[in-house]
């Protein structure tokens, strides 16, 4: 579901570093949201800087599903997860320019993690549309955009057209020179 202008692959490398821990760990962000046995949705994933740390909080009978539109980030992130020894935990998806492709999760999904990708989306209206079928009653999004991309007003936009299909503002975790809120569907 994102335009043109995605992030190039050779960016995923570097957000996919483990420097990036110091700025924003994974387990400190993620883990007041998670708990073992969830079906976790990781929306443009990239190379799994989020997708391997979601895999292990969610346990042996969780399951993290990830999408992201490019096939290059994909084929990355099934090495990764090799290594890390949690194929069976982390389902990988390619996602069209106009859907997330996950119809048959509608209303199984327990958390949603839009990290740095809603501001590539090119229908902000319709993902926010697709995340109502697909997130549980009072499951929850945490929508994160960089303050480098991302003005305040149009950070407000997409909390605004979030709430529009049936989310609520819970929280708005900190997170250094990010725009983040949690959502909760209504």
């Amino acid at each position: 579901m994102a335009e043109e202008h995605v992030c190039p692959v050779w960016v995923g490398y570097l957000l996919a570093s483990p420097i990036r821990k110091l700025f924003q760990n994974p387990e400190k962000l993620l883990r007041p949201y998670i708990n073992e046995g969830m079906t976790v949705l990781d929306i443009g994933c990239a190379m799994g800087f989020f997708s391997l740390p979601m895999g292990k909080m969610v346990g042996p009978e969780g399951k993290v599903v990830c999408v992201d539109i490019q096939e290059k980030m994909i084929e990355s992130l099934k090495k990764r997860i090799r290594k890390a020894g949690l194929f069976n935990r982390i389902e990988i998806r390619v996602c069209r320019s106009d859907s997330l492709n996950l119809d048959d999760y509608a209303g199984r999904v327990d958390f949603a993690l839009a990290s740095a990708v809603v501001h590539e989306v090119t229908n902000v209206s319709a993902l926010f549309s697709e995340l109502s079928k697909l997130i549980k009653p009072e499951g929850k999004v945490f929508v994160a955009e960089p303050g480098s991309h991302v003005s305040d007003k149009n950070f407000r936009d997409t909390v605004s057209t979030a709430e529009q299909h049936g989310f609520k503002v819970v929280d708005r975790p900190e997170v250094k020179k990010t725009f983040s809120v949690l959502l909760q569907k209504i």
